[in-house]
């Protein structure tokens, strides 16, 4: 049986889309989108009520630095029922497309 991930580029990401960055703490306190729910990846399956909520029945946009990670976490999402949506290139590609990210103390910046 073949699994197609669902993915879209950062330019493909409703403005007020639901966002979920799975990213580490350290990750996201450098730079972030505005209005995304942080949860690092180990912390998924233990915070899927969070995920869900968060998400509010609209597809759930999912980010980390390049892709990998939130793709991983696509699949498992919706394995689990959750219309979830890797962005792909991650936070990198994101801020190369020109949309905007926040930081936690200064300029924001991927690490």
């Amino acid at each position: 049986m073949s699994f197609s991930l669902p993915s879209v580029t950062p330019d493909g990401v409703p403005a007020a889309a639901p966002l979920l960055d799975v990213r580490e703490p350290d990750e996201w306190a450098a730079g972030h989108v505005e209005g995304a729910l942080h949860i690092p990846i180990g912390q998924v399956v233990e915070r899927i009520g969070e995920i869900s909520e968060h998400a509010g029945g609209q597809p759930l946009y999912v980010l980390c630095k390049v892709g990998g990670r939130s793709a991983q976490v696509t699949a498992y999402l919706t394995q689990q029922g959750m219309n979830a949506v890797n962005v792909d290139g991650g936070v990198l590609a994101w801020q190369s497309s020109g949309r905007p990210l926040t930081s936690d103390n200064g300029e924001p910046f991927v690490l």
